[in-house]
């Protein structure tokens, strides 16, 4: 499922900070869940080996919104960012690698 769209805003990992999330999970499906989970750890490995970036739709507060990053690594509940940054992984629709 790719929803990339115009409907989609791009922004700077630098911001996530600053944007707040929502306590509801934004998928419906524990398949999409578990397909969620899977490819933010495929996405893990790739950004420690090879430094790859990936993007990130998730939803705020607002809307939908787009990351382009290195994941570093991941706990229960975030995807974790260089410098600290992290989104909620209930806030996740979808890691294109």
């Amino acid at each position: 499922m790719n929803i990339i769209s115009d409907s989609v805003t791009t922004v700077a990992k630098e911001s996530l900070d600053a944007i707040h999330f929502p306590d509801q999970e934004v998928l419906l499906h524990d398949e999409q869940i578990t397909q969620r989970e899977y490819n933010a750890k495929r996405a893990i490995r790739l950004g420690n080996l090879f430094k790859d970036k990936v993007k990130v739709i998730f939803e705020d507060a607002d809307s939908m919104k787009m990351v382009e990053t290195t994941i570093w690594g991941m706990t229960e509940r975030y995807l974790i960012f260089k410098r600290g940054m992290i989104i909620p992984l209930h806030r996740i629709h979808e890691i294109i690698i």
